[in-house]
């Protein structure tokens, strides 16, 4: 009886330590603070090299949005998830292992800034990494109290490596898009300006035509946060905004953009803060749909002069 009552006793430890140690998508400058120097944590900035250089979460290490290519230019379609080897390499060479707890810690200037940590922590997703975080309010919410610990320079990673294991269930295709335009019953959410969501204004040089996929809802991504700065809002206030737009904030879901940007934003909405864990987003969005004209395209708002 002893024998048993202490293995239970030693399995309700082993689950309450795995919980308690599990990734959550949003961390704050506390969980920061508490957690500096300990191992098996890698804080990545993305910031400037001289905001970085200047004053950074001790033992952070910094990477490049652009020169890593953490997206890149595919047949003419920019901002495409790279090939899965690029980013094994960058992972490992970024200090990022398989075990590793990796917290994104963006500038927090805004909600477009923001996108960037979305889009890399949508990209560890793809990859089969749970282990991700990100800080809510960056930097900006950081550095606001002097008091708390900064270092200065910059922190060389510690190599590792990084094995993927690619998961297709958040990633949508221009053929997934198709089969579910003809199925029905899926929630298609627009998180580019509403200018664009209309088809009033379309940036022709990502865009070919003016309009979104058919039936899409349009949540611009600069309210997933608030006043469009680098906090996100509550999941309460979320679904108000939603429910304002007449967006449905369960059942199966896609998310788009000009180039997959914004849409990180609405998917890391939708599923981590909402729970909807039958979000995907499509990656090439509309820079890649809007290309072929057999492609279906619904321009809410109709003008004479909307570009040629």
């Amino acid at each position: 009886m002893k024998k048993t009552l202490s293995l239970i006793v030693t399995l309700a430890v082993f689950c309450f330590s795995s919980a308690s140690f599990a990734a959550e998508p949003l961390v704050d400058v506390d969980w920061v603070k508490a957690n500096i120097g300990k191992p098996g944590i890698v804080f990545l900035e993305y910031r400037s090299p001289s905001a970085y250089k200047a004053a950074h979460v001790p033992g952070a290490v910094l990477t490049s949005y652009k020169k890593d290519k953490w997206r890149v230019t595919v047949k003419g379609i920019p901002g495409l998830l790279p090939e899965i080897p690029h980013l094994e390499k960058l992972l490992g060479k970024l200090g990022i292992g398989n075990q590793t707890h990796l917290v994104i810690l963006p500038a927090g200037v805004g909600a477009a800034e923001m996108g960037v940590a979305t889009r890399m922590y949508w990209t560890m997703k793809v990859l089969g990494h749970d282990e991700v975080s990100i800080l809510d309010g960056g930097m900006k919410a950081y550095l606001k109290d002097k008091k708390n610990p900064v270092e200065k320079g910059v922190n060389k990673p510690v190599a590792a490596t990084f094995k993927a294991n690619f998961r297709k269930e958040f990633l949508a295709t221009a053929d997934d898009v198709k089969v579910a335009l003809k199925g029905g019953g899926t929630v298609f959410i627009d998180n580019r300006l509403t200018d664009n969501y209309l088809g009033i204004n379309t940036p022709r040089s990502k865009v070919k035509r003016a309009g979104t996929l058919p039936g899409a809802k349009g949540v611009p991504g600069k309210w997933m946060t608030v006043d469009g700065g680098g906090a996100f809002r509550s999941a309460e206030t979320l679904k108000q905004l939603y429910a304002a737009m007449g967006t449905p904030t369960e059942g199966d879901t896609i998310t788009f953009c000009n180039t997959g940007h914004w849409a990180s934003l609405g998917w890391f909405v939708n599923y981590e803060i909402l729970g909807n864990k039958k979000t995907r987003m499509y990656d090439a969005s509309m820079a890649e749909w809007s290309r072929d004209a057999n492609n279906p395209m619904e321009q809410k708002v109709k003008i004479t002069d909307a570009g040629s």
